[in-house]
Formats: C-alpha cells, structure tokens, sequence
C-alpha cells in the first residue's frame, strides 16, 4: 500500500511538471521601420508638426494613401498612455521608461519622446 501511495504521488508530480512545461508561449513580432501594413488595429491619432501620426500598440504609423508605413517615434510628441510592457529605467537620476526601444519621460499626464 506504501509503495502505491509513492508510486501515485510521484506520477502526479512527474504529470505536474510535463503540464507545466507544455505551456504555450506568445512571441509578438512587430514590423521594421518602413513596413506597409493595410490595417491597424484601434489606433490613436497624434498630430505632432502638423504631421498625423498613428500609435497602436507601441508602433508608429505614419498614413500613405490607405495604408500605414512603420516609422520611427516622433521626438518631443506626447501620449496619454503606454503599453503594460514597458519597462522602467533610471538613467543619470532620472526615472525614464523604455518600451521596443523608445525612451519616454512622465511629464503630467503624459508620456515624452526623448533622446537618451
């Protein structure tokens, strides 16, 4: 009986872990800069220069006819919100936030393309 209560405890714990490691994992691949996308999903409009830009998603979209093309992020524009998986960073004492590569600084409300 000892040995089956083992010989059980340990198929269950062997079951656990395979189940564990055959989670799946989400890999996001986001486009290179110049990329023509046809659609973007629920972007918010920012006119920045007199130049509409299109943030969805922590990319930048700049509007060619009825399309998108993947831009850089506009230096000195402002959004109200970023993505959850940005990542914050202290550089020279100061609190920056860092997500795909552009750095933001919190000023108000808002969030700040800067140069680091």
């Amino acid at each position: 009986m000892k040995n089956l209560k083992t010989m059980l405890f340990t198929i269950a714990l062997l079951g656990s872990m395979l189940a564990a490691s055959a989670q799946s994992t989400v890999v996001r691949v986001y486009p290179k800069h110049g990329t023509v996308v046809a659609k973007v999903t629920k972007p918010k409009v920012i006119v920045h220069k007199k130049t509409n830009f299109y943030f969805a998603d922590g990319v930048w979209y700049k509007a060619r006819g009825k399309k998108y093309i993947v831009c850089a992020a506009p230096r000195g524009v402002k959004v109200r919100r970023l993505p959850r998986a940005r990542k914050v960073v202290v550089v020279n004492g100061r609190k920056l936030y860092k997500y795909r590569g552009i750095w933001y600084k919190k000023t108000g409300r808002h969030y700040v393309v800067v140069n680091v």
